[in-house]
């Protein structure tokens, strides 16, 4: 009789192998049981020999110069520490049989003093200690126990484990698209980038667990709503911030808003060096562009300002900034990160010719604060209606931070 294993595993262990993931075999079988099923896997390599194949073929005692080895568990409880943990460092493919509770416990505990990230697989109830201790347990879904499912941190609806590396593939391509848009996202975000990615360590909010699971179907991660949420309204806030700064720096050196209709031309001509203001005075062309760029600069200032309103509104989707608190030490730096970069790039001897960013008055820094509590009010008010009205919430509370 056999009990003949999947189709699909003998090719999952060799993706595993490939992925540079150890498959080791922990069983109960006999020794003899547990290495015929190791090899019709792949668990052990075709033509790989144990230490016991080598024993057998030379006829010598024989303990190392091989990969493979099968680890009977009357052998294991009179090992040390050490000595397992130079099996498990000095071979690839190794198969504990007839082993307790207990002992698959040691095991796993001796993989993880390796530095390795332990996932265990099991469904009976001497499995749960080793699922418990593991990294990630995984429990089988239909022929698992009920203690193994408690113990374990996934189950395995389908019971196969060609599904386990399925689902490591998908992780596999997550963590290396992070490295591939990571410039992308530090070219786009540049200062906000530290704040944007501590909205990953916000806490999760009070009222969670008693929402309503999101539709899959209508409950898009972008929709009409927060497209006109993040552009039309608070991005427009945030704008206007900036073009209120840029006229009140225009205007300190004489040039009011109803003055600057038709002046470009005259503005960016090279040879006006005697362009007259309201006040009488005579601009040279290159006085008149250090002015200019100091209104980018302060545009520049004025958007990061209201960022910080534009992040604390992001915490949460319908609960008060005031009853969700400020714990989040990641996004308390990454408002300092942010203004001490726009410090920086603005007083910093050389941006004026490298970035053509230019100090600011302390005062100007100012201009934006009327807006940035204008966005923190309205969105507290916008909380406000949907606590009043839950049935009117909509999924558009992460505002897209703009003009970078």
């Amino acid at each position: 009789m056999i009990d003949p294993p999947r189709a699909a595993v003998p090719d999952a262990v060799g993706k595993c192998r490939s992925a540079g993931i150890k498959v080791i075999m922990v069983t109960g079988d006999h020794p003899i049981t547990a290495k015929a099923i190791a090899k019709g896997v792949g668990i052990i390599s075709e033509g790989n020999e144990t230490v016991e194949d080598i024993a057998i073929r030379l006829n010598v005692p024989i303990s190392d110069g091989c990969k493979a080895c099968v680890v009977h568990g009357g052998d294991l409880k009179d090992l040390t520490s050490e000595q397992l943990d130079e099996i498990l460092k000095n071979h690839t493919e190794i198969v504990f049989a007839r082993t307790s509770p207990q002992q698959k416990l040691i095991i796993v505990e001796g993989c993880q003093r390796q530095g390795a990230i332990v996932a265990v697989t099991g469904d009976g109830v001497n499995d749960s200690p080793a699922l418990k201790k593991a990294d990630i347990g995984i429990a089988m879904g239909i022929m698992g126990s009920d203690v193994s499912k408690q113990a374990a941190d996934m189950i395995l609806l389908d019971d196969n484990f060609a599904s386990i590396v399925t689902g490591k593939s998908i992780a596999y391509t997550l963590t290396s698209n992070i490295p591939e848009i990571s410039p992308f996202l530090l070219f786009i975000l540049r200062e906000t980038f530290v704040p944007a990615i501590s909205l990953a360590y916000e806490a999760a909010e009070s009222d969670i667990m008693k929402r309503q699971p999101r539709n899959p179907k209508t409950d898009k991660l972008v929709n009409e709503r927060l497209i006109s949420i993040a552009y039309g309204q608070i991005g427009m806030m945030q704008a206007t911030a900036g073009f209120f700064t840029y006229f009140v720096i225009l205007a300190e050196n004489g040039f009011l808003p109803m003055d600057l209709l038709g002046i470009r031309v005259n503005w960016d001509d090279r040879y006006n060096n005697d362009l007259e203001d309201s006040y009488g005075q005579q601009w040279t062309y290159e006085s008149r562009k250090i002015v200019e760029f100091t209104c980018h600069t302060a545009f520049f200032a004025s958007i990061v300002i209201v960022q910080w309103a534009d992040l604390i509104i992001c915490k949460t989707r319908r609960n008060s900034i005031v009853q969700q608190g400020m714990t989040n030490r990641i996004l308390i730096f990454g408002l300092f990160e942010e203004t001490a970069l726009a410090a920086f790039l603005s007083y910093c001897p050389g941006m004026d010719v490298a970035l053509r960013m230019y100090p600011l008055k302390p005062s100007w820094w100012f201009c934006a604060f009327p807006y940035s509590l204008l966005i923190f009010l309205y969105d507290e008010a916008r909380r406000y209606l949907l606590r009043r009205n839950p049935g009117g919430e909509s999924n558009t509370h992460f505002y897209i931070m703009l003009f970078y």
